[in-house]
């Protein structure tokens, strides 16, 4: 069965965002590959945090949200990024092959410089090493990634190539499997949706929450009125129906609105109550899930992956010439 690895920073609660871009397929792949999911707590460190301290308590909710959304122990592995040590000694080893203009071209350095402009910090412009040492220390054959993150595949690869010609041929070089649902723009539709930027709905939300969000949600900028015609293609809420509403309502919806037969509040109202249908189970795990359990969880899945990893690393140190002990 082919590998695979993909990785999710603690860096709040969960969205509907994250869910449909994200989760919901790391479900569907746990099926068909031997999966590898990781909480990237190291990753979380480059930028400031309201409160540091709580990087622990977010680092077990983040596990505990995936478990709740159907994250199955028994069919991938689930563990945090920094209960493993082999993470940041291969990532220093492949900082070690890899060209600082690769490095200065990534457009997610770019981006997250122009938000943390007080804190531009070396791990900001290496995430990109340690990115790849997460996927290339379990020789990962695919990574599921959305549109944005293409571009971190890509240097992986050439990563593996850099380190595998110089020393020795040890790693697998990843494909990016690009997630089935498209970049979900948040409720202002001006830009993804994000924690940061207050514009994403929780996937712990209840149906009031739920509805409260939506009512002053985008949708499309030519329906001023109600007897104005629509386009579900512009329309900012659509994808979220089609990520939660059933096939009657999507179909109903996108003919609907073209011929202005459904307002966006009675469109809003259909998508919260099909909303809050989806994610109140996910809610109810998730408060029935106990601390002991998700930490015994992670504990299992650090000695699964740690397994896999100190194999990958031992062939490094010996492609390297490092002197063993």
């Amino acid at each position: 069965m082919k590998r695979l690895l993909s990785g999710i920073q603690p860096s709040g609660e969960l969205h509907v965002g994250n869910y449909l871009g994200a989760i919901r397929n790391w479900v569907d792949l746990q099926d068909e590959y031997e999966a590898f999911y990781c909480v990237v707590d190291l990753h979380a460190m480059t930028v400031n945090s309201p409160a540091p301290e709580s990087l622990g308590e977010r680092t077990i909710n983040m596990a505990t949200a995936l478990l709740a959304c159907g994250l199955d122990p028994e069919k991938s592995t689930l563990f945090v990024q920094s209960h493993l040590t082999e993470h940041s000694e291969l990532a220093w080893i492949l900082n070690c092959v890899t060209p600082m203009g690769e490095l200065y071209r990534m457009t997610q350095f770019k981006d997250k410089s122009s938000q943390h402009q007080q804190n531009i910090n070396v791990g900001l412009f290496t995430y990109p090493v340690l990115q790849a040492a997460d996927i290339l220390l379990y020789q990962a054959s695919a990574v599921p990634v959305g549109e944005d993150q293409v571009q971190h595949i890509e240097l992986t690869r050439e990563i593996a190539r850099k380190f595998n010609a110089r020393f020795k041929k040890v790693f697998t070089e990843p494909k990016a499997v690009l997630t089935r649902t498209g970049r979900i723009r948040g409720l202002d539709g001006q830009a993804k949706m994000s924690k940061t930027l207050n514009n994403q709905i929780p996937l712990l939300a209840d149906e009031d929450a739920i509805h409260k969000l939506l009512r002053p949600a985008f949708t499309d900028p030519a329906r001023l009125r109600r007897t104005d015609p629509g386009n579900p293609k512009v329309c900012n809420l659509f994808p979220l129906h089609q990520g939660f509403s059933p096939d009657d309502d999507i179909q109903r919806v996108d003919k609907e609105c073209r011929k202005a037969e459904i307002g966006c509040v009675e469109c809003k109202r259909l998508l919260g109550a099909n909303m809050a249908e989806t994610l109140a189970p996910i809610r109810e795990k998730y408060h029935a899930l106990g601390n002991d359990h998700v930490q015994g969880v992670l504990r299992d899945g650090a000695e699964r992956a740690r397994a896999v990893a100190s194999k990958t690393l031992e062939k490094v140190r010996y492609g390297a010439k490092l002197l063993k002990v």
